[in-house]
């Protein structure tokens, strides 16, 4: 039966919820063909049964197949966290510099996915790091050499649709050259068109040579292409640089339609109807049904009115059923795959291979608190807990370490500031321990964790800095006696560090940015 106008438009809307199971207006919407698919949030997340159990539902409400996507880059961006296989993150994988544990590391998170009954992962992130001060990029990104980031994308990318996921470039052209987080606020980059070509360009190529089956264009504006639009509006990104010359025949998709980098200068109608126009295939719009609706009225009244091409939507459906025919939920892995022995380990070798440490000094390394070495611990929390992230608590490196070596005294330093107590304590611990360990999350972007780290380094006798974010805390603090990176803090990867720290482990990891004098 063919479709009405309503139901093709519909498929092109995609949308996110709260709670636990769909609510009545989502099934609704579902059972009418006024959305083609779901995007999940930790919101929606308790544990697998019941994500696998919300899924099955929403798609029983559809009268035809739906696409159900979610963030799962692995590290820092998961929904599917407690109870499910941690990867250690992109930047880690990075620095294994191995595409063979890029592949597996993917592997397994797609298995995962399937699984729960959910085919369309919004992952990997192919940006290049070029810019340290990027908070929402971060270790978010496998490194910033071109050529390695290009071979470990196509090698996560291979890994996620082997395993039958349809695998997502993202953020095309490029989200690694701007400090500005576009859930904040719209981010413009000047760099030349020459320079993307060269440089973040190169990655996505590689990725539609490989028959990626998605592509997530971003809110950021570059002025060399579009000085008008950001990249998902943008006819100039999508229709010219995407389609024609990539030549990429797959489904391109926004990012999140109701971040302030698109809210802040467009109301959720017009924003539809000028990212359909642009070319782009599914629209997501992640939180608020009223916005949700008032895209739904526009793109319909837009193709009524003739600012939208009937033939163009059909286009656009073309794709879409083509990914997922290709991408089927029958049939799936049994829920016992999760945090299997096979998948747990997998992630383990690759944390393992990805943790780095430079300047060791083997008077203080490893630690012995067993011998009577006093050893004290402070560990700075994040602050990164931004709308992408959806963070939550943070994994402490000191709950881990203390259950290897309990002799160890720590204090930990909460995000958004500390008062003086904790200082206090934390200054008391490093003049009296013969080492200090001290774990800091991205201090380089925070002056007040840089100032207090710096003064901690300068009043202890002996100093092992663990980086636990991104890399270049190693630079922002010097003259620490020894430095470990695990580029992300991730379970794996805490545990990781912890076997350094207790000489169990001698880590092979390469930074994959440049620091440390590099």
């Amino acid at each position: 039966m063919a479709l009405t106008l309503q139901e093709k438009v519909g498929r092109m809307l995609h949308i996110g919820f709260d709670g636990l199971e769909p609510p009545d207006y989502v099934l609704d919407w579902l059972a009418r063909g006024q959305i083609g698919g779901i995007v999940l949030f930790r919101r929606n997340i308790q544990d697998a049964a019941q994500v696998a159990q919300l899924v099955q539902t929403c798609r029983d409400a559809a009268p035809r197949p739906i696409l159900v996507s979610i963030d799962q880059e692995g590290g820092r961006v998961v929904r599917l966290h407690k109870g499910f296989t941690e990867s250690p993150g992109a930047m880690a994988i990075g620095a294994t510099d191995s595409e063979l544990i890029a592949e597996q590391v993917s592997t397994v998170l797609a298995t995962e996915l399937r699984a729960l009954g959910i085919t369309w992962v919004l992952a990997p992130v192919v940006d290049i790091a070029h810019n340290p001060d990027n908070a929402v990029i971060g270790t978010r990104a496998l490194g910033n050499v071109t050529p390695r980031v290009r071979d470990l994308a196509v090698a996560e990318v291979r890994g996620f649709q082997k395993a039958g996921v349809a695998a997502t470039a993202k953020h095309f052209p490029g989200h690694g050259n701007t400090p500005i987080d576009t859930h904040v606020k719209l981010a413009v980059v000047h760099g030349s068109l020459d320079f993307l070509w060269e440089h973040d360009l190169v990655p996505f190529r590689a990725a539609v040579e490989a028959d990626v089956a998605s592509v997530l264009v971003s809110h950021v504006k570059f002025e060399d292409l579009d000085h008008e639009h950001p990249s998902s509006l943008s006819p100039r990104v999508v229709r010219d640089l995407l389609r024609q010359e990539m030549g990429f025949d797959g489904v391109a998709c926004t990012d999140c339609m109701e971040m302030n980098a698109i809210a802040q200068h467009y109301g959720p109608a017009e924003s539809a109807v000028l990212a359909v126009l642009a070319g782009e295939d599914v629209i997501f719009f992640s939180h608020t049904q009223e916005y949700q609706q008032a895209a739904f009225d526009a793109l319909v009244h837009a193709v009524q009115q003739g600012r939208l091409l009937e033939a163009q939507i059909d286009d656009s459906l073309r794709r879409i059923d083509t990914m997922i025919a290709r991408y089927p939920v029958e049939p799936r892995p049994s829920l016992e795959v999760i945090r299997s022995r096979e998948h747990l380990a997998v992630m383990r070798r690759a944390a393992e291979a990805a943790v780095a440490f430079d300047q060791p000094d083997s008077t203080i390394f490893p630690l012995r608190p067993e011998d009577g070495q006093h050893v004290g611990l402070v560990e700075f929390s994040s602050f990164m807990d931004t709308p992408a992230l959806e963070s939550g608590a943070t994994t402490a490196l000191v709950s881990l370490l203390k259950v290897q070596a309990p002799q160890i005294k720590s204090v930990s330093l909460p995000s958004k500031g500390f008062d003086e107590e904790l200082a206090a304590r934390a200054r008391h611990l490093a003049r009296e321990s013969d080492v200090l360990v001290l774990a800091t999350r991205n201090a380089h972007l925070w002056p007040q964790d840089k100032a207090f780290a710096s003064e901690l380094m300068w009043l202890a006798h002996k100093v092992i800095l663990v980086c636990l974010a991104d890399p270049y805390d190693a630079d922002t603090l010097p003259g620490a006696n020894m430095v470990i990176m695990t580029f992300g803090d991730s379970t794996p990867m805490l545990e990781a560090a912890v076997d350094v720290l207790l000489g169990r482990l001698h880590p092979q990891g390469k930074p994959p940015v440049p620091v440390m004098a590099g």
